[in-house]
């Protein structure tokens, strides 16, 4: 056989290395291209969005082509981001406004209006010195400018104290809501009203709500018709914590907290991150849920290949259709 040039040789190698990466990394459509689930919860975007790293908090542009989400391992909290280009979907990187492992950023929220993004961070607030750790925990904003976001910036009060403030969720009024540490390692939910463009004294939701020492990173509906909180309900627990949910009744009164079931809260999983697709069609969330891979005899590679791939132990995002939270609100006033 006559031999190439290898010039030409290593020419053709690294051009057809290039084509690989380019066929691999190219997703395209909405949703990145993901057939949409139904009434069955199916991770999203595995291998893309989903790997064999953490992953949680999910946040959409109201034009659904910029997705932003929380990455995080033993020594790093950053948030992600992969966007709609001419088409395709851009390889996830790190948001440019996070990275710095000094600090920790996570629990993205855009806006209704994709004006707003809030997230929480460690990073000091204006005149305080830096601290190692969890020590500042608040609730930080950017806003949308023409070629991105703004510099993030510290929201204050009433929202923002001492205490430590994290997972912000907003209505489509602005009111935002937001756990809260409460001391004594007591975790409530709270929100602010926004009037006439400044946030009101934050109000704890009442106890139907905040039914235990321990709930955490809510996530309100756009149009405040309900609530889902991560927390574990005594008697009546699936995960070592569960999604759960609360239909306002108007007038500050909510119906008890009430277990949303098996289709997003699996045996031995953690609840962490609910959150809502742009359009209101689909529920994102998070679990540590793992593989039914046969485990009863192992294998090094197999477990090699695991330990690199989604549904490894550590936390994915998963989507179902959301038309299963109406059925669960009919059901219980069915009921009561």
């Amino acid at each position: 056989m006559k031999k190439l040039p290898f010039f030409i040789l290593a020419c053709l190698l690294i051009s057809a290395c290039v084509h690989n990466q380019n066929t691999k990394t190219m997703k395209s459509g909405d949703y990145i291209g993901e057939t949409p689930p139904d009434s069955i919860a199916k991770i999203f975007a595995p291998n893309f969005i989903s790997t064999h790293l953490h992953e949680r908090d999910f946040t959409i542009t109201p034009d659904g082509k910029e997705y932003y989400y929380t990455v995080w391992g033993r020594d790093y909290y950053a948030i992600a981001v992969t966007k709609q280009v001419n088409g395709e979907w851009t390889e996830p990187a790190i948001a440019p406004f996070s990275g710095n492992k000094k600090y920790r950023d996570l629990e993205p929220f855009i806006s209704k209006d994709g004006a707003h993004f809030y997230f929480m961070s460690t990073r000091p607030p204006k005149g305080k010195e830096e601290k190692d750790g969890w020590f500042y925990q608040n609730i930080w904003v950017m806003d949308r400018i023409e070629n991105g976001w703004s510099e993030p910036y510290e929201l204050g009060e009433p929202v923002n104290s001492d205490a430590g403030e994290y997972f912000p969720s907003l209505t489509n009024d602005g009111t935002i809501y937001f756990t809260r540490e409460d001391g004594e390692g007591q975790q409530s939910i709270y929100r602010s009203k926004m009037i006439d463009g400044k946030y009101q004294k934050a109000e704890r939701l009442p106890e139907e709500v905040n039914a235990s020492r321990m709930q955490y990173n809510s996530m309100i509906a756009p149009d405040e018709s309900y609530i889902i909180v991560c927390t574990k309900l005594e008697g009546n627990t699936i995960g070592r914590t569960d999604y759960c949910i609360s239909f306002n009744l108007g007038k500050n009164k909510w119906t008890p907290l009430i277990n949303m079931g098996s289709k997003v809260n699996f045996p031995n999983c953690h609840a962490l991150s609910p959150s809502l697709s742009a359009d209101g069609k689909y529920f994102i969330f998070s679990s540590n849920k793992q593989s039914d891979t046969d485990r009863t005899k192992l294998d090094l590679n197999l477990l090699k290949e695991q330990a690199l791939s989604p549904q490894n132990g550590n936390l994915d995002l998963y989507w179902i259709k959301s038309d299963f939270i109406e059925d669960i609100r009919k059901d219980y006033f069915a009921n009561h």
